[in-house]
C-alpha cells in the first residue's frame, strides 16, 4: 500500500502537467495483435479520463500480410516501401477496415469490475487524411501506395474539444476519390506535426532504443538521431527513429519509443521521471543552471542525507537561502538531482568549491563532473586563480582530476581561520 500510495503522489505533477495536452500514439499492426493489446487500450483510457487529448493512428502490416498470403499474392516492395497494386489495395482496405472496427469495439466496453467500467468514450474516425500518391520511384510505379498531403486540423480539434478520442487509419483520400495506402508512421507524424502536439508516442517492440550492448538509451537530441538509424540500418526501430525527429523538427515538444509488448509501458513514461523507453525531445530533459531561491527546498532534500551521515557539513534553510547565489544544480524533470557551490575567499584570488552532491540513483552518470565543470568556469569569469576543495569521503575523485593535495597553510587566512580541525578534512587545490 506504501509503494501504491508513494507513486501516486509522485505521479500527482505529470497528472496535472499532462491535462488538456494533446498527445497522438502511433499503435503498429503487430501492436494490436499482440497478447498486451487489451492493456494498452486500459492505458489509453485512463489518460482520456486523466483529460489528455488523444490521438490514436494504428497500422495494419501483418494484417496486410495475412490478407495477401490468403489470396495466394506475394508482397512487393521497393526501398522497403509497399507497392499498392488493385489487389494489393483490396487486401489494405479489408485490413484496415477490420482493424478499425475491432479497435473501436474494444474502446467501447464498458465492462463492470474491469479498468473500462464507466468509461463512456466516443471514438470518431473519418476521412481526415488527404492523400497523394507517392508516384514512380526509380522507374518502379507505387500505384495506391501514397503520403500525407493534409491533415484535417480543425476537424480533429473540434472532435477533440468534445471529448472524443480520433482514431486515423493508415489511409488517405485524394479529392478525385482515390483512396491511398499510407504507412502509420507517416500519419502519425504529420499528424502530430499538423496538429501542434505536445507529445508524439510510438509503439515498438523493443523498450526504445538499443545500443551495441543493448541497453535502452533513455534519451536523445534529434541530430543525434542520424548516427544511430545508420548503425541501425533499415530496419523498424530505425523508422521510429526517424518518425520521431522529424516529429520534433517539426515543433512537436516531445517524441517517445516505448514498448506494445511491456505491460505499463506507456504510463510508466508518462507518469515517472526517469521513463521506460528512449526520449526524443529538442529541450534538454536535464539542465543544468544556477539555482534561485524556489530550488531550496529540492536541495535541502538531496544533502540532508549526506549531512546525516557525516559527509557534507551542515547548512540551515536559512544558510542556503541566504548563499544560493553561490550554487549550481542539475534539475531533472523538477528535481534537483545534483548541486555544488562556489565560494570566494576573501582577500584572495581563491575560491572554495562546497557541498558538491549527486542523487544517489543518478550517480555513475557523469554529473559531478559536469558540474565541477560549471563551478570552474564560473571560477574562473570571476578571475579567480586558485579552487580549493575540503572533503572527508571523496579525496580520489578529486585526485583524478586534477586536485593536488593540499594544506591548511596554503588556504587564504579568511579561511583558514575556518578550518574545522575536529571534522579533519583533507584538503585539495587546483590551479585554475
Amino acid at each position: 500500500m506504501h509503494e501504491y500510495v508513494n507513486w501516486l503522489r509522485h505521479a500527482s505533477p505529470y497528472i496535472n502537467a499532462h491535462r488538456d495536452r494533446t498527445f497522438v500514439v502511433m499503435l503498429p499492426g503487430d501492436g494490436v495483435a499482440h497478447p498486451n493489446f487489451g492493456n494498452i487500450v486500459h492505458d489509453l483510457v485512463l489518460l482520456h479520463s486523466l483529460g489528455v487529448r488523444l490521438v490514436l493512428v494504428h497500422g495494419s502490416r501483418p494484417q496486410i500480410e495475412s490478407r495477401l498470403a490468403e489470396r495466394g499474392l506475394t508482397p512487393r516492395f521497393h526501398r522497403d516501401l509497399r507497392i499498392t497494386d488493385a489487389e494489393t489495395l483490396e487486401c489494405v482496405i479489408d485490413a484496415v477496415g477490420h482493424l478499425r472496427i475491432t479497435i473501436e469495439a474494444r474502446l467501447s466496453m464498458d465492462m463492470a469490475a474491469s479498468p473500462m467500467q464507466g468509461s463512456r468514450l466516443r471514438v470518431t474516425s473519418g476521412n481526415w487524411i488527404t492523400a497523394r500518391p507517392f508516384g514512380v520511384v526509380e522507374g518502379v510505379d507505387y500505384h495506391h501506395t501514397g503520403e500525407v498531403r493534409r491533415v484535417d486540423r480543425k476537424g480533429i480539434n473540434r472532435l477533440l474539444d468534445e471529448r472524443s478520442i480520433v482514431l486515423l487509419s493508415p489511409l488517405g483520400y485524394s479529392p478525385t476519390g482515390e483512396i491511398f495506402n499510407i504507412a502509420c508512421e507517416d500519419v502519425a507524424t504529420r499528424a502530430a506535426i499538423d496538429l501542434g502536439a505536445d507529445k508524439l508516442l510510438l509503439f515498438g517492440a523493443e523498450r526504445g532504443l538499443l545500443d551495441e550492448q543493448g541497453r535502452l538509451v533513455r534519451e536523445l537530441r534529434p541530430q543525434q538521431v542520424p548516427a544511430h538509424m545508420q548503425r541501425l540500418g533499415s530496419n523498424y526501430q530505425a523508422e521510429l527513429l526517424d518518425a520521431a525527429a522529424q516529429a520534433c523538427r517539426g515543433g512537436v515538444g516531445r517524441s517517445h519509443i516505448v514498448s506494445y509488448a511491456e505491460d505499463g509501458a506507456l504510463l510508466t513514461e508518462l507518469f515517472t521521471r526517469d521513463g521506460g523507453g528512449t526520449l526524443v525531445a529538442q529541450e534538454q530533459f536535464e539542465q543544468v543552471r544556477e539555482a534561485a531561491i524556489e530550488d531550496v527546498g529540492g536541495l535541502m532534500d538531496l544533502i540532508s542525507p549526506l549531512e546525516e551521515q557525516g559527509i557534507l557539513v551542515r547548512r540551515s534553510r536559512e544558510v542556503l537561502e541566504r548563499e544560493i547565489e553561490q550554487f549550481s544544480v542539475v534539475e531533472r524533470e523538477g528535481l534537483i538531482i545534483a548541486c555544488a557551490a562556489l565560494y570566494q575567499i576573501a582577500d584572495s584570488d581563491a575560491g572554495e568549491l562546497a557541498c558538491l552532491a549527486v542523487n544517489p540513483e543518478y550517480r555513475h552518470g557523469g554529473r559531478g563532473d559536469v558540474l565541477l565543470e560549471r563551478i570552474e568556469v564560473r571560477a574562473r569569469e570571476q578571475g579567480l586563480k586558485t579552487l580549493f576543495v575540503l572533503t572527508t569521503r571523496t579525496a580520489h575523485w578529486f585526485r583524478e582530476r586534477g586536485f593536488e593535495p593540499s594544506s591548511v597553510d596554503r588556504l587564504p587566512s579568511a579561511r583558514a581561520s575556518l578550518y574545522n580541525y575536529q571534522r579533519n578534512s583533507k584538503i585539495f587545490e587546483k590551479a585554475l
